[in-house]
């Protein structure tokens, strides 16, 4: 016997459930920034790059320094997608993250 014997055999087929489940949350995401980028003004995109800890992301901003972050593949990703949403694209890398942020979280913290 086997060590993994019990295991079932493949049948052949594919399943296509994470292809639509990366489908449904590129959409989900696309949608998300969509939204925010309306509803505020003066929006910016910042790319956050891959660490360790945590995977790449796009992070928007709005010019009263609320914000955003979801998940993107690359750089390459956040480019093709800020240049959809028609917003300007930093590295976080170069610029660090923007004043109007960090205002606003401490605003955030003093609320709460």
């Amino acid at each position: 016997m086997g060590l993994f014997s019990r295991r079932k055999k493949d049948s052949g087929k594919g399943s296509d459930a994470p292809r639509r489940d990366q489908k449904a949350a590129r959409t989900a995401t696309i949608d998300h920034f969509r939204d925010f980028v309306a509803t505020r003004t003066g929006v910016e995109g910042y790319f956050e790059p891959e660490t360790p800890r945590e995977q790449s992301a796009l992070l928007l901003v709005a010019r009263d320094g609320e914000w955003t972050r979801r998940r993107v593949p690359d750089l390459k990703a956040a480019v093709d997608l800020t240049g959809k949403l028609e917003i300007p694209l930093y590295e976080i890398v170069k610029t660090g993250y923007p004043d109007s942020m960090r205002q606003w979280n401490e605003q955030q913290r003093k609320r709460s």
